[in-house]
């Protein structure tokens, strides 16, 4: 027997009539690459929006059409997420830190019809241009007669839009139509495309609106530091808009200062970002004796969150939340939100849960496996391959035949992970990167962490190396503060101190910096190619 409800396609359109039926008048702020400030509501943003859709159509975008956006966060390319999908169409964000070879493949491999871009990014879009044969037309999102003059054929988003009608009859078709298209980040390989649908993004929008998601609600004022082109900037550009809260776009503003300013004049509330953002942003606030205003929570994902970052930030009140998905899970997996009477319990209690990735949110299953494919128990205790299933989660990479999962239909995160009894899931380290110590399992994760709380310690990195008698055993790669000295081995005993005998680091080592990928992980690649010829003392 089937229900007799009416049937209704999900659609990020709904998302933006809500906002404008509700919200109407809250407002949008953003930090404008060309310079200063730009301001308007939710009401503004619909017709500006309504006016880009009638602008796309006239250029011949449609029903599948992928639309490559290489920008920061602002209000244009917040109006490109909904009028891009209000029309059937695919905005493809593309991450300029992927590098000219990257950026140019995953633009060619979409097969982008049209090109929008910022100030910024005109001498990559240049660049790309003659490689680019898909492309029919150049647009960067700067004010009329402001274009950057380079060698393509190009027009201004405002003299794009000017003129258009301010109310759009969107359509309606069905919810499984992309919408929005994120490469990964290519550290293991050629990037791959993930193809989100209308239905999975809306269904992660109402389940991130709970309280035990994001935990945000109408009257927050949220920053997403995290990029647009970072997984959708983990879906807030919708959940803003569906809560009606006041949104704050950074421009290109990503360091300490520029934040701190946003945060404080914006009165910003809830924060999003990567853990190295937090690191800068912190450094300024301690290093010019200042606060972080109405600052509540700040969310963080991206890499796991360490003890060093939850102590700095809660000295000011500020409660760190840890979140954890992927490019293959629209991204959101878990969200390590606090039970009631949490921060009634001393710091010392609250950092062990805190750095934990959390429980799964509601429609996302977890499980973890060993090696033959055999679940787990989640007992805290067993560690094994995180697989995951959802209605957001991939199915099959763009452009490829295979299916993308288990012959079960799980997906297999790359992740090694345990999951506790009361459903907390605690990433231990990525399957490439765990080092295997006579038979046992060593995190890269814990050790790293334990580094990060010396004060001298800026960025840290674990890699397992050779050893005759145990297989591999860690070296810890380590980034100073800058103007700070540390001695090797009062760092290699600090770090040991905090960590089981076996996981205890062999040897020390200093770089002048860490590599950081696209998204802000540590490019451990190209560390081990940087030790490739290094010999541990203990393995002479």
């Amino acid at each position: 027997m089937l229900g007799q409800m009416q049937q209704a396609p999900l659609l990020l359109t709904d998302i933006l009539r809500h906002a404008l039926r509700n919200s109407a008048d809250q407002e949008i702020v953003t930090r404008l690459v060309e310079g200063g400030m730009h301001r308007y509501t939710f009401a503004d943003a619909g017709k500006r929006i309504a006016q880009l859709a009638h602008a796309l159509t006239d250029m011949g975008i449609g029903m599948g059409d992928r639309v490559g956006v290489i920008g920061w966060n602002t209000h244009r390319q917040l109006e490109l997420y909904y009028a891009l999908a209000g029309i059937g169409a695919v905005c493809h964000t593309i991450n300029p830190r992927l590098g000219p070879e990257n950026a140019g493949y995953v633009m060619a491999h979409a097969g982008d019809k049209a090109v929008f871009y910022d100030a910024t990014f005109a001498p990559l879009a240049a660049g790309l241009a003659p490689h680019l044969k898909s492309v029919e037309h150049y647009v960067e999102m700067c004010p009329e007669g402001q274009v950057t003059e380079v060698p393509i054929e190009t027009q201004s988003y405002e003299a794009l839009i000017a003129g258009k009608a301010e109310e759009y009859d969107w359509p309606t078709f069905d919810e499984n139509t992309a919408c929005a298209m994120c490469y990964t980040s290519g550290t293991t390989g050629k990037p791959k495309g993930v193809l989100y649908s209308h239905r999975s993004l809306v269904l992660q929008c109402i389940v991130s609106a709970l309280p035990n998601s994001l935990g945000c609600e109408q009257g927050d004022v949220c920053l997403p530091v995290v990029p647009m082109f970072h997984v959708n900037a983990w879906g807030v550009p919708y959940t803003a808009l569906l809560l009606g809260m006041k949104l704050v776009m950074p421009g290109p503003g990503l360091d300490g200062p520029s934040l701190h300013e946003l945060i404080v004049k914006e009165e910003v509330t809830y924060a999003l970002g990567v853990p190295t953002v937090w690191q800068g942003l912190l450094a300024h606030v301690e290093g010019n004796n200042l606060d972080f205003g109405k600052l509540k929570y700040s969310l963080i994902g991206g890499s796991a969150l360490s003890e060093q970052l939850i102590r700095g930030y809660d000295k000011y009140g500020v409660k760190c939340r840890q979140g954890w998905g992927m490019t293959e899970m629209s991204p959101l997996g878990t969200i390590n939100v606090e039970p009631e009477g949490f921060y009634d319990l001393p710091i010392e209690e609250r950092v062990k849960r805190q750095i934990k990735q959390g429980p799964a949110v509601p429609f996302v299953d977890m499980r973890i496996v060993d090696k033959e494919g055999t679940k787990l128990a989640h007992d805290g205790e067993a560690e094994g391959h995180l697989q995951v299933r959802g209605p957001w989660i991939i199915d099959t990479y763009y452009g490829f035949e295979e299916n993308a999962l288990t012959k079960d239909g799980w997906f297999d995160t790359g992740d090694v992970a345990v999951i506790h009894p009361d459903g907390v899931m605690q990433i231990t380290d990525r399957a490439k990167d765990v080092i295997k110590s006579g038979g046992e399992w060593i995190s890269s994760i814990d050790i790293e962490n334990a580094a990060l709380n010396h004060p001298a310690v800026m960025q840290a990195a674990a890699l397992g190396m050779h050893h005759p008698k145990w297989d591999e055993r860690p070296l810890l790669v380590i980034q100073l503060k800058p103007g700070q000295e540390a001695d090797f081995k009062e760092v290699q005993e600090f770090v040991n101190k905090q960590l089981p005998k076996i996981s205890a680091v062999d040897d020390v080592q200093v770089v002048d910096e860490i590599p950081l990928g696209a998204t802000g992980k540590v490019l451990k690649t190209k560390l081990r190619e940087h030790f490739k010829d290094y010999t541990l003392p203990t393995a002479a």
